[in-house]
């Protein structure tokens, strides 16, 4: 009798600790809800070719490629990336409760001639393009309280930067989209 005891006793403790308040798995619940609004939004603002959308737990990443955003060595948005970026700034202005980080990455090649006297290295060229992007978003009604921008240059790649195509995998900007006070 004393064993079927503890045994339930056990049981209960496991039980108890697995679950969550009832506010806890709301508050999941609608971020989730909120997240699948939002991603599809933006797939529906954005084609496959200019961006990638995706959801991971509690945070929504748009990559774009630099070539999308960006003439080639460049650092100010082109007319085509304005265009792209122009298309999820409604949707990215009307986030309450939510922070948008947007972060600029490069290739491994070092940065030419034509840039070095502007950029010393791949990372100061990658922030400038965050830059750039956030000043664009905020320009177009994006709350400067709510965005802010990161430049990792040649780090974090997402492929190799051993042929032309993993090098332009790797040039890119991300949109990161978190709920406010979440890393």
């Amino acid at each position: 009798m004393k064993s079927s005891k503890f045994i339930l006793a056990v049981c209960a403790t496991v039980l108890a600790a697995g679950c969550v308040t009832k506010q806890t798995y709301n508050t999941e619940v609608q971020k989730a809800d909120t997240y699948a609004t939002l991603n599809k939004q933006l797939t529906s603002e954005l084609s496959s070719d200019q961006a990638q959308i995706t959801q991971l737990q509690n945070q929504l990443k748009v990559t774009m490629v630099n070539e999308i955003l960006f003439p080639e060595g460049g650092w100010r948005l082109s007319p085509n990336g304005e265009q792209a970026l122009g298309k999820i700034a409604p949707t990215l202005s009307n986030l309450p409760g939510q922070q948008i980080v947007v972060q600029g990455f490069t290739d491994n090649v070092p940065i030419g001639p034509e840039l070095r006297g502007r950029f010393p290295s791949n990372l100061e060229l990658s922030s400038a393009r965050a830059d750039d992007v956030v000043r664009y978003l905020t320009s177009k009604g994006v709350p400067q309280n709510s965005i802010s921008a990161q430049g990792f240059g040649d780090a974090r790649p997402v492929a190799s930067n051993d042929t032309p195509r993993g090098r332009a995998k790797n040039r890119r900007v991300e949109i990161i989209i978190t709920a406010a006070g979440r890393p």
